[in-house]
């Protein structure tokens, strides 16, 4: 069965004065409740205080866009390791500074595998960034839940049905007045969502199929001296399936999430092959798969991943045909529709291939698209309409999922038998060791 969205978008009432001093004398909890001016639309002059939970590339790079996108302010981070943890406070230190902004509070930097507990009890933010491997993206999710803030998460939400079973019980548990939002940034690329709305708007007819590929290059080692196996593979968890999903989880989800977000639904069944055969490093994440994905009314999505290709050469697109004409929405080159109602969007880069960014810092088609993301979030925050994304997230995630059991299986699996597996994966690391 499809799933249905929990996204829910409500205004907040005005408040009496009797309810703002409830509002005031409750914020003295563990539990966030945002003062009048978040209610309402935060005053010119009152930034959404973020905290962020993994200082690594992607978590840097999307905190740093949020503040130079938005009126954010990042006042708390948190990691498991020390000397990350020190390079992110070097460098939101230099934002602030660049920004106008006060610097990190010693009192509100966090490390260890408690920080997430410790950023949800600080008074000191607003909303919580999770960019923590992808293992524990729901663990932390449901903290962050709890706490009553804002979330950020980056995808995915679970790397298997287990961890999405959880992710939906806790989308029950957020608030009316909370927003939570999955890092599908690739849907804010100002000229795919146009070229999106048009496909769904009919210009290109009965829709038959999707051609759709992601090729990237291997993840490079991070290798720290005296580093323990565990503490290796942590770093290293792009290589680790239990860590990551495996690259059509983790990496090529963004295809897959635009495919689904065009369709308005997700995969009934899939077929794969792929493998590991050309990296040889440790771990056992796939170097590549081939995907053959059957959405309701006989849509056929072909999909194909790469994650070894050399000189960093990077190259991505989806490309939707129906009866009236063909789409192509690559991350680099031109973007349009050929047909019946022909159009190209004016701000399509001129390049074919573009070049991979580690921390999804790209200057193609996707230049906008974190800075979009970043103001639809903290938009639903200072306007009162929030949004809840987790059930958009897992649908994605599981589909991604189906097309990994179909691959390791080597057969064709459905929808309904991916949920009856309930498939689970276990890390196998002794996390105290990190307190």
């Amino acid at each position: 069965m499809a799933l249905h969205t929990l996204e829910r978008i409500q205004m907040i009432p005005r408040m009496n004065r009797r309810n703002l001093l409830k509002t005031t004398a409750a914020a003295a909890t563990g539990i966030l409740v945002l003062k009048p001016s978040t209610l309402f639309g935060y005053q010119a002059n009152s930034a959404v205080r973020l905290g962020l939970l993994g200082c690594g590339n992607r978590g840097t790079s999307v905190a740093t866009s949020f503040v130079h996108s938005t009126n954010t302010h990042v006042a708390a981070i948190g990691d498991l390791f020390p000397d990350r943890l020190e390079r992110g406070k070097a460098h939101f230190n230099d934002l602030a500074q660049s920004m106008g902004q006060p610097p990190l509070d010693e009192h509100e930097t966090y490390l260890g595998r408690h920080a997430i507990e410790k950023l949800a009890a600080s008074t000191a933010i607003d909303m919580i960034q999770i960019s923590t491997p992808p293992w524990f993206h729901v663990e932390h999710l449901g903290i962050a839940v709890a706490s009553g803030k804002h979330i950020y998460c980056e995808k995915p939400v679970g790397i298997d049905v287990a961890q999405t079973r959880h992710a939906l019980d806790i989308a029950k548990k957020v608030q009316p007045n909370q927003s939570v939002a999955v890092g599908f940034q690739c849907r804010n690329a100002p000229g795919i969502a146009a070229a999106a709305d048009r496909i769904r708007s009919g210009a290109l007819g009965k829709i038959v199929s999707i051609d759709a590929y992601y090729n990237a290059p291997a993840s490079v080692e991070v290798v720290v001296p005296n580093a323990s196996a565990d503490e290796h593979r942590l770093r290293n968890w792009l290589w680790d399936r239990a860590l990551s999903g495996d690259i059509l989880v983790e990496q090529n989800i963004h295809v897959i999430d635009i495919c689904n977000w065009i369709l308005q639904s997700h995969p009934i069944k899939a077929i794969a092959t792929g493998g590991r055969n050309i990296i040889n490093h440790p771990g056992d994440c796939w170097d590549n798969y081939q995907v053959s994905f059957t959405y309701p009314d006989d849509v056929h999505l072909s999909f194909s991943s790469t994650q070894f290709c050399p000189g960093h050469w990077f190259d991505v697109s989806e490309r939707v045909f129906g009866s009236k004409g063909i789409a192509e929405a690559p991350y680099s080159g031109p973007l349009r529709i050929i047909g019946d109602n022909a159009w190209t969007w004016s701000g399509s880069t001129t390049q074919p291939t573009g070049s991979f960014a580690a921390n999804g810092s790209f200057s193609d088609n996707l230049a906008q698209a974190d800075s979009e993301k970043d103001k639809g979030f903290i938009e639903s925050i200072t306007s009162g309409k929030f949004h809840n994304q987790i059930a958009t997230g897992v649908e994605t995630a599981r589909s991604c999922m189906l097309g990994r059991m179909a691959g390791h299986l080597k057969r064709e699996v459905t929808w309904d038998e991916l949920l009856a597996h309930g498939e689970e994966y276990h890390l196998d690391i002794k996390m105290s060791q990190f307190t």
